[in-house]
């Protein structure tokens, strides 16, 4: 407890690192005040449960949003729909030339894909915006002309996600940790004592305590599932720079196991609407197979959606995975670099063996991912309320365990140079690379 101590001493003893810390903390209180300011023109008390329109989509949504979604805020629709713009813009990445071609132009390209990006996020957002008010605003909440509070409305949330896309822009610049994570991060966190305390009234002192050690071994487990690498033995070939001969050095391409991270489950949780959406289609709803597939997918816990929910997590593991990385691009930057890995001829080869090994941790990578996020299903239907089973597994524990992991990595970097203990025993974050590495040069 002294060691622990000692270090939140040393973290605010060094002024930059407070500065971004008390800066951060700010900027997320400003975020969570704005998601209880309603927007203008509504009775809350009218509302009844938006998020229940939309199904489990829509508490989905209401979970990464801390709330916001459900409260017909300011901020309702939050950062999702720069997330939505950010994997399209992604996804022409890999099919469109001319988005391959500003991925390579460096600085400039970047800026001109966030510019791209942002534009995106406008279109998006008054999309979504407006099929948010049609679709779950009750018109008896809505005390004015109704059509002056749609066009308004669309205008207030479109604002709303703009300025939470700067708070996350600010945060990752003059704070600690990625912005966008934080803020998404903070809105799931935001629900836990509220969850916790529904959680530990409703059951007896015995079965809470299962639960919590439950708990900690499923985030240990997830801890390991986000810093496992398998490492990659890379020889780089002896170098002459003027009067100085440098020997050969071998360094490390790190493949992540869950190189996709939370990505597959917010893809596939997009896709498991559509069954049900089917089984409503007039004429087909009433047969047999209509009523038997929206009975099976009403409900995230039955047998038949979890099994779906976990075959397009693997599939799409896959498909993100073949996104972010790209073994003939880690082959031309060895090449580029005057190395090799040993026992492999340099050129396909090379790259062969890359995807080799990313298909084999990939497998079980996506079936771990897979189990991660179908364990909230098992946790209600074994009693656990579903507000607290939320926190066993899926998006959200995700989410959290990168972000944290993330931020204590920036906060030990700022230990370190100053020659203070870091918030680890061993002095980092396990299973960040601290070395340089190839794979600096492609991420």
């Amino acid at each position: 407890m002294k060691k622990f101590i000692s270090t939140i001493k040393n973290i605010f003893s060094i002024e930059e690192l407070r500065r971004r810390i008390l800066y951060t903390v700010l900027l997320l209180a400003v975020f969570r005040l704005g998601s209880f300011v309603v927007l203008p023109g509504i009775d809350p008390s009218r509302l009844g449960d938006i998020s229940s329109v939309l199904g489990g989509m829509g508490n989905f949504i209401d979970l990464l949003l801390g709330g916001a979604f459900s409260k017909a805020s300011i901020f309702a629709l939050g950062i999702m729909p720069y997330i939505s713009a950010s994997i399209v813009v992604q996804l022409l990445t890999v099919a469109m030339p001319s988005f391959q071609k500003m991925q390579k132009e460096g600085d400039s390209g970047r800026k001109k894909i966030n510019q791209i990006t942002r534009y995106l996020t406008i279109g998006i957002t008054i999309a979504q915006s407006s099929g948010y008010l049609y679709a779950t605003i009750n018109r008896d909440a809505i005390m004015v002309d109704y059509n002056f509070f749609i066009i308004s409305s669309i205008i207030i949330l479109t604002t709303g996600t703009m300025f939470t896309m700067w708070l996350g822009e600010r945060i990752t610049e003059r704070g600690i940790g990625n912005g966008i994570s934080m803020l998404i991060m903070i809105g799931i966190i935001s629900r836990l004592p509220q969850s916790l305390v529904k959680e530990a009234t409703t059951n007896n002192l015995l079965p809470f305590i299962i639960e919590i050690t439950i708990l900690y071994f499923v985030v240990m487990a997830v801890v390991m599932l986000t810093q496992a690498t398998r490492k990659i033995p890379v020889q780089y070939a002896k170098q002459v720079v003027g009067n100085k001969s440098y020997s050969g050095q071998r360094q490390y391409i790190p493949l992540k196991v869950n190189a996709a991270g939370v990505m597959p489950i917010i893809f596939a949780q997009s896709l498991m609407f559509l069954p049900s959406l089917i089984a409503s289609i007039p004429g087909f709803r009433d047969s047999a197979a209509g009523l038997w597939i929206g009975t099976t997918f009403s409900s995230y816990t039955s047998v038949g959606y979890n099994i779906l929910f976990a075959i397009l997590i693997v599939l799409f593991t896959y498909f993100y995975t073949a996104i972010q990385i790209d073994p003939n691009r880690i082959k031309d930057d060895i090449k580029r670099n005057n190395g090799f890995i040993p026992g492999v001829k340099p050129g396909p080869q090379t790259a062969d063996y890359i995807a080799r090994i990313l298909d084999r941790i990939t497998l079980p990578g996506s079936i771990f991912l897979a189990l991660v996020a179908i364990i909230p299903a098992f946790a209600v239907r074994l009693g656990v309320t579903e507000e607290f089973a939320q926190f066993y597994g899926g998006t959200s524990l995700l989410i959290m365990v990168g972000v944290i992991l993330d931020t204590l990595q920036q906060i030990n970097s700022y230990l370190l140079m100053r020659r203070y203990e870091g918030l680890m025993k061993s002095g980092k974050v396990r299973g960040q690379a601290q070395d340089i590495t190839v794979a600096e040069t492609w991420q």
